[in-house]
């Protein structure tokens, strides 16, 4: 399977980095091409312009040349696994930025024609699995709390956008920055084992 790897954290020392190497390296290991993007690394602008909200629904002219290379790796998906944590229970800026510039009319949805014209359609099929694997500064009680928003986007509205037979798969840990080493070793495991069965 061809396997997209979105990554979004801009230090290349930290934890949710290490766990975007295990993602792509075991990945790999298990016989997936895997399509590895760091974000950052990337340089990719989240700013969604003046000019792109205003074609937003201009299909084919939405995608501008500053877009369409993400939506070309994208479309040749099977699989997408997403390596991000989570600031202020919700996404990274550059990531949210991702989807509102990428997510086009015409690439992950259609609006449909006639009698129920304004019905959105997926358009994202091609991508068969999905997975999220995040890392939280909030403990999981106050987290849950707040009704971990993020949780919610990825796994409803991710299931909703793919259609796989399976909602997307959701590894988080909590409270990251407590963690003993063994706990974080032991999440990395975790992360592994998910990317073997992918």
């Amino acid at each position: 399977m061809r396997v997209h790897v979105v990554h979004a954290h801009p230090v290349e020392s930290s934890f949710n980095r290490a766990l975007f190497h295990t993602v792509t390296e075991t990945l790999a290991a298990a016989g997936h091409e895997v399509d590895a993007l760091n974000l950052y690394d990337d340089g990719f602008d989240a700013v969604l312009s003046r000019e792109e909200r205003l074609n937003y629904h201009e299909i084919p002219g939405n995608l501008t040349p500053a877009v369409a290379p993400y939506v070309d790796r994208l479309r040749q998906a099977e699989g997408i696994v997403y390596v991000f944590p989570i600031w202020n229970y919700g996404f990274p800026a550059i990531l949210k930025g991702y989807f509102d510039r990428v997510f086009l009319p015409g690439v992950s949805f259609r609006m449909s024609e006639g009698g129920d014209r304004g019905r959105l359609e997926p358009a994202l099929t091609n991508i068969r699995k999905a997975a999220y694997v995040t890392t939280y500064g909030g403990t999981w009680f106050r987290t849950m709390l707040m009704g971990d928003p993020p949780r919610k986007v990825a796994t409803r509205w991710g299931w909703a956008t793919y259609r796989t037979p399976k909602a997307p798969e959701y590894l988080a840990l909590y409270d990251m920055n407590n963690q003993s080493p063994e706990k974080l070793a032991a999440f990395s495991d975790r992360v592994k084992r998910s990317m073997q069965r992918f």
